[in-house]
């Protein structure tokens, strides 16, 4: 059933992490991140992930383990993030321009993981919505 709220979020958490490793992949002016190969490379295998998840709806459990997964990798990703920021000076001075080498795509994994939740949020609901319905027959 792809109609399910919990779809919509992971098509989403798809969505967001294929565009930007995308954008970190070709190497855009764009302060998303650091641009290194292994951050690109697991924003993309999980939002690859994310997107298969969709599709294992006849399987609640595995769904919601999946997701559990894909929130402990985003986590992963975040600390990792946090850890560069305190690393990094803030600012760049060039001699044209001074840009802020920190981006706002640091948040993504943030944005990732409270979508995750609230898919896993929607998949607990189904499953104790099935089990219920099987103590009626």
């Amino acid at each position: 059933m792809i109609q399910r709220i919990q779809s919509l979020y992971l098509f989403l958490v798809f969505l967001i992490l294929t565009v930007a490793s995308l954008f970190l992949q070709t190497g855009y002016d764009i302060p998303l991140t650091i641009n290194t190969p292994l951050i690109w490379e697991t924003m993309l295998v999980s939002g690859l992930t994310a997107l298969i998840v969709i599709f294992l709806y006849r399987n609640r459990k595995l769904q919601f383990s999946v997701n559990r997964i894909l929130i402990l990798v985003q986590i992963i990703l975040l600390s990792f993030f946090v850890y560069q920021s305190l690393m990094l000076s803030g600012e760049n001075v060039s001699t044209t321009e001074i840009f802020s080498e920190k981006g706002i795509g640091r948040l993504i994994p943030v944005v990732v993981i409270i979508l995750l939740a609230l898919a896993n949020k929607a998949i607990r609901k189904d499953e104790q919505l099935v089990k219920s319905a099987d103590r009626l027959r």
